[in-house]
């Protein structure tokens, strides 16, 4: 079943943009199910979850790990998110320095 949505996400290499897909689809979920925001490690901890639960499955199938498959697949599923993450990590911890300097401003009446 898996590989017949990745062949009609993407027809030329179904494999690669799916798990681009359904590493950011994972994502998106783990955050409105959890209510956490994307600057937590929370969601991108679900997404890794998964990808080592659907590499523990092709495992199984393959009745052997099949390296190079699966770090492709794994960097796949995680680049996105990961730099979403740090992107967003890095500006909340950027901000409160903003706010902290707008709160010394003077306040206008």
């Amino acid at each position: 079943m898996k590989n017949v949505v990745a062949g009609l996400i993407t027809p030329a290499n179904p494999d690669a943009l799916a798990h681009v897909h359904g590493g950011m689809a994972v994502l998106l979920l783990a955050r409105l199910i959890t209510r956490r925001s994307l600057s937590t490690p929370i969601p991108l901890a679900c997404v890794a979850a998964l990808q080592l639960l659907n590499e523990c499955i092709d495992r199984y199938n393959h009745g052997s790990w099949r390296w190079p498959d699966t770090i492709a697949d794994t960097i796949n599923t995680l680049f996105w998110p990961t730099v979403l993450f740090l992107g967003l990590r890095w500006r909340r911890e950027r901000t409160p320095v903003r706010a902290a300097a707008a709160e010394d401003l003077p306040a206008t009446t």
